[in-house]
């Protein structure tokens, strides 16, 4: 194909573009596979029959360091109800300071020691880092594997990242 019809050719396809609708992909029934699963699931258990329900979160994760996670988790809507939601109040507290879910996620990216994270610019001092370090300890979300170690514990890498993902805007 000479040069001439090699532009033509392009700028034919930049104009078909540019005055392309922009629209949102179509839903398929097929898009909600994880759902049709969750409720068929409540019907086996005769749940979705009485109009309970339930909340379904899975993941299939690959991290930075090479660490795989396959997670799902499921609750019934009746269960979450009744339970005592302020038991969850120092979980959410911990993921409540932007320094603490910074250093998650350099944790999760691989920086691991207390060392590594205190060279990391705006995260305060040496002692503020280890303070946040024990409040993400004590709530779950980290755990030490000693000598100053840290990583996120394998049964919350899913979940903290589901967190994040029903925070966004």
């Amino acid at each position: 194909m000479e040069l001439e019809e090699r532009v033509a050719e392009l700028e034919r396809r930049m104009a078909a573009l540019e005055g392309a609708e922009r629209r949102a992909p179509a839903v398929s029934e097929a898009d909600f596979w994880a759902l049709e699963g969750l409720k068929a699931q409540l019907a086996r258990i005769g749940d979705e029959a009485e109009g309970g329900g339930g909340v379904l979160f899975t993941g299939a994760v690959g991290l930075p360091t090479h660490e795989r996670y396959e997670w799902q988790f499921g609750a019934l809507t009746e269960q979450l109800l009744e339970d005592d939601w302020s038991a969850a109040a120092d979980s959410f507290a911990a993921l409540g300071n932007p320094v603490r879910l910074r250093l998650l996620r350099e944790i999760v990216g691989g920086r691991r020691t207390a060392a590594e994270l205190a060279e990391l610019e705006g995260l305060g001092t040496t002692g503020q880092i280890y303070h946040h370090l024990r409040q993400l300890t004590a709530a779950g979300w980290l755990h030490t594997t000693g000598r100053g170690r840290y990583e996120v514990p394998g049964a919350r890498v899913v979940p903290l990242l589901v967190a994040l993902t029903a925070a966004r805007p």
